[in-house]
């Protein structure tokens, strides 16, 4: 089992890093009433970095809440 993830966990951060390296292009970015002009690069990487915090938080709490019950 300890294989299998740590295959999806090389293939998905591969898959995440070449999609990062293909797009170098300017763009911008509108976010409530923010615009920001970046690189593509950025904006995936940033979403990348969290999602994986946003799921380490939820594991987190989410163990938390299960210890408290018992």
């Amino acid at each position: 089992m300890k294989t299998f993830r740590l295959i999806v966990i090389l293939t998905l951060s591969l898959v995440i890093a070449l999609a990062v390296a293909q797009n170098t292009a300017q763009f911008q970015a509108h976010f409530l009433w923010f615009t920001v002009e970046m690189p593509a690069i950025l904006l995936l990487f940033l979403t990348a970095v969290g999602g994986f915090v946003l799921g380490l938080l939820v594991a987190l709490f989410m163990r938390g809440g299960a210890q408290s019950k018992l």
